[in-house]
């Protein structure tokens, strides 16, 4: 079997198995496609058959768009990866380590021993959290009136940290800050600045922060998966008039524009002769840059997720934009993997040393999902069995 029918048949068996409503897959080499496929439907009983320009809602997929993003602004001199954050956003001065909660159930904070980097920013390592996998960032939200990041509103971005910055990996809101730098040194939207300066030039045309109406006719519906197992339509979308584009997981696209974006890293920072970060801005991006500090098991806080870590066991650390993978991973992907994934169980990887990148795209809560990530996982090996 060559490899459009080995991986045609995991995902169209997953399908048929009830796994996942829809799917599409797409692999490429540095030169292009190789493989793409779409199985089932965009919404469960639907009948409208999921298509390869299939948009998605592709969550924290968009924020390595958004670290390159602010790569670009740190060649460009616009920005600075170890200066005080503070510097170009003011607030990230005032944001202390939670303590503990008084008497009242209100947060205690103190002071950080350091100042917050844009560096610290795009490894996950400035302290920021997320509730869905934190309870106290929970009850700090409860106190404070303070809305989840997915609401698009600023007063989301005003949670304190969890430890002094630089001092572990914690997964959470430090993109969209990251994102918020990029438009107080650039003048711009984020979403503006992304379209000028990636996702034009790189012709993902289908991926933006508002739905565009033809971007419409062809979105998936997203699908929760209840406790009896059963998958059910699941009305969820991110505000259209936001007070803030989310940069840590906003973007609404498809899967063969992300692969141009993959495609773009494994090329060393071009595709199509459209220059987007220096080849050492490239290269940097699937090299560890927080130290001894590594990614750990995401513990599950709210329904919307499951416990998450990818090959448990392998140890993986954080690049400017991408989770790294250490050691070969089971799949058949060598160490100096880049990696991640969005909620709705979107996935993504590039193996610089194959010269492969692929993108796996549905619809699906909780993240992490026991069905969903298992056929993910079956694809990417379905890729590296097939070479």
């Amino acid at each position: 079997m060559g490899m459009q029918d080995k991986i045609g048949a995991v995902l169209s068996q997953g399908v048929q198995r009830g796994d996942v409503p829809g799917v599409v897959a797409l692999v490429a080499n540095r030169e292009g496609v190789i493989y793409e496929g779409a199985f089932g439907e965009r919404a469960l009983g639907s009948g409208t058959a999921m298509t390869t320009d299939t948009v998605g809602w592709i969550a924290s997929m968009t924020k390595a768009i958004t670290s390159v993003a602010a790569l670009q602004c740190v060649e460009r001199g616009l920005l600075k990866l170890d200066e005080p954050a503070k510097n170009v956003c003011p607030q990230l001065g005032q944001v202390g380590v939670l303590t503990g909660f008084d008497a009242n159930g209100q947060p205690t904070t103190r002071p950080p021993k350091r100042d917050i980097t844009l560096r610290q920013l795009l490894t996950h390592s400035a302290g920021f959290s997320y509730e869905i996998w934190n309870t106290d960032m929970q009850k700090v939200q409860a106190a404070q009136g303070i809305p989840s990041v997915t609401e698009c509103k600023n007063k989301a971005l005003t949670l304190p940290l969890l430890f002094d910055p630089g001092e572990a990996w914690e997964y959470g809101i430090n993109i969209d800050w990251a994102g918020k730098m990029i438009e107080a040194a650039s003048g711009q939207t984020l979403g503006q600045y992304l379209k000028d300066n990636i996702l034009g030039p790189l012709g993902m045309n289908s991926t933006a922060f508002r739905i565009s109406d033809d971007m419409r006719q062809r979105l998936a519906s997203p699908h929760l998966r209840g406790p009896d197992g059963q998958l059910a339509v699941f009305p969820f979308e991110i505000p259209q008039e936001p007070e803030f584009e989310m940069g840590g997981g906003g973007l609404y696209g498809t899967a063969g524009d992300y692969l141009r974006f993959l495609r773009m890293v494994l090329n060393g920072g071009q595709l199509g002769g459209e220059r987007i970060i220096t080849p050492e801005g490239a290269a940097s991006l699937g090299v560890n840059h927080m130290g001894d500090c590594r990614v750990y098991n995401l513990k599950a806080a709210i329904p919307l997720t499951n416990d998450a870590e990818f090959f448990p066991g392998v140890p993986k650390s954080w690049s400017l934009a991408f989770q790294i993978n250490h050691e070969a991973a089971p799949t058949g992907r060598p160490a100096g993997g880049m990696m991640w994934a969005g909620l709705a169980n979107s996935y993504y990887w590039i193996d610089p040393t194959n010269g492969l990148a692929g993108v796996y795209l549905t619809q699906i809560f909780p993240f992490a999902d026991h069905k969903s990530l298992p056929l993910y996982l079956d694809f990417e090996k379905a890729v590296y069995d097939a070479r």
